[in-house]
């Protein structure tokens, strides 16, 4: 959503900043001729100059002055936001995104509000005021920094992992709402039919995304969505001990607990550890991002996979691809894929 404070009027929604792909389909000229036009790098025949500079004028074009300093400096800086680092997927994606980075001889300054102690704006603030070309964001609110967005009006932000309402920016993200309609459909094959979900922050798309896959798994196995419980949680492990204590108390007791992370998910099974449930005979738990972690666990957890990495990596790909062509071929939605392990069984008659 558009920040507090901030206005987006019509025209800033309708209208985005041209392209040199746009210049050179209005000159009828490769993007390489646009480009010699404007850095005078190249040999262009007299017409078509004069065709790429009346596209220029007629468009009313500006060279995007981040790819000039990305290119002109032997080291340039990109920022990253991500909400903290004590979630081992959050630092997977920084990784990811350190990778590209370094392979450019480009710094990353990274920006962690919650380690700070200090709202995400004020953070958001702090990376305005920097010479920054470019920034990867991670929300960990759902929304954007006031800051952050006015500096996405002059300079590229690529968004990972999440997508914001009211916002029409690039975005590297998983298919979250597959992966969570298998994993659960995986579930109630089993048999289970008494279920609770421990889900993520609610403004989140990515959890937004996960619940939705859980319901239409729900639906798709005639069990009605609106009869499973969900109890909102923030992707933190102790909170996943304290939501399976609130959903492990109702009666009946539910059979299996869908958790929207993985870290969650470790914070339930600790729970029924310290209770004497036995995962998964008397509960069957279910985790989302497949931690390096979730494979050592006993039981092994059932989860779905997010490429981090990966997801990362194409974040910064995209960003400098925006930094120097107008335009990025790395965006898209990567796969989310079902990782079938100990923690999920058939419910025990009489649980």
């Amino acid at each position: 959503m558009v920040p507090e404070g901030v206005v987006m009027t019509r025209s800033d929604r309708a209208r985005k900043r041209p392209t040199m792909k746009d210049v050179a389909q209005h000159a009828g000229v490769s993007v390489s001729t646009v480009s010699y036009v404007l850095n005078d790098s190249g040999p262009v025949a007299p017409e078509r100059r004069s065709r790429v500079l009346d596209a220029v004028r007629v468009l009313e074009y500006t060279p995007n002055e981040s790819a000039r300093n990305l290119k002109l400096r032997s080291t340039s800086t990109i920022g990253m936001v991500v909400p903290e680092l004590t979630n081992p997927f959050f630092a997977m994606v920084a990784e990811g995104v350190q990778k590209v980075a370094s392979e450019r001889n480009v710094l990353v300054v990274l920006v962690v509000p919650d380690a700070t102690q200090q709202p995400e704006e004020k953070q958001a603030e702090l990376l305005r005021s920097q010479r920054i070309d470019g920034v990867v964001y991670l929300s960990g609110t759902g929304s954007m920094p006031a800051s952050l967005y006015r500096l996405a009006r002059s300079g590229p932000v690529v968004l990972v992992d999440e997508q914001l309402s009211g916002m029409d920016l690039p975005a590297v993200v998983c298919d979250s709402r597959k992966g969570a309609r298998e994993v659960a459909a995986h579930a109630l094959e089993q048999g289970h039919r008494r279920v609770a979900v421990i889900g993520g922050p609610p403004s989140l798309w990515t959890s937004q995304q996960r619940l939705a896959g859980y319901r239409e798994a729900f639906a798709g196995a005639g069990l009605d969505p609106d009869s499973v419980p969900v109890f909102p949680g923030d992707y933190r492990q102790a909170t996943g001990e304290k939501l399976a204590a609130k959903a492990l108390a109702s009666r009946p007791r539910p059979t299996v607990l869908l958790c929207t992370n993985d870290l969650m998910a470790i914070g339930a099974m600790e729970y029924c550890r310290r209770v004497g449930l036995r995962v998964p005979e008397d509960v069957s738990i279910v985790g989302f991002d497949d931690l390096p972690v979730s494979a050592l666990l006993t039981p092994r957890l059932t989860t779905v996979r997010q490429p981090a990495h990966e997801m990362g990596s194409r974040a910064a790909s995209a960003l400098f691809d925006l930094l120097e062509n107008d335009e990025s071929e790395a965006l898209g939605v990567l796969p989310a894929t079902v990782q079938l392990r100990e923690s999920v069984c058939p419910p025990t008659e009489g649980t």
